[in-house]
């Protein structure tokens, strides 16, 4: 069987431990963290893996990521 590859936008957030706890907007529930970025990334691939299996398991469809635009908005609070 020829593996399947799927694509997913995770985000990053350093936690309050000094590591990175790491969510996928396309995979509701997805959580997972390391304690370095290269290992908070290890751990969102097999987290991901894990996460697909299951719902492939139960039958269910696995999320196809919609294209995400990324940018930064800066806003200024108490400017008179």
């Amino acid at each position: 069987m020829t593996p399947r590859k799927y694509s997913y936008t995770v985000v990053f957030d350093r936690n309050e431990t000094g590591g990175y706890t790491v969510t996928a907007p396309a995979l509701p529930g997805l959580v997972t963290e390391g304690r370095t970025m290269e290992e908070a990334k290890a751990m969102a691939q097999e987290a991901i893996a894990c996460y697909l299996e299951g719902l492939e398991k139960d039958g269910e469809p696995i999320p196809i990521e919609r294209e995400v635009h990324h940018d930064t908005v800066t806003v200024a609070l108490g400017a008179a």
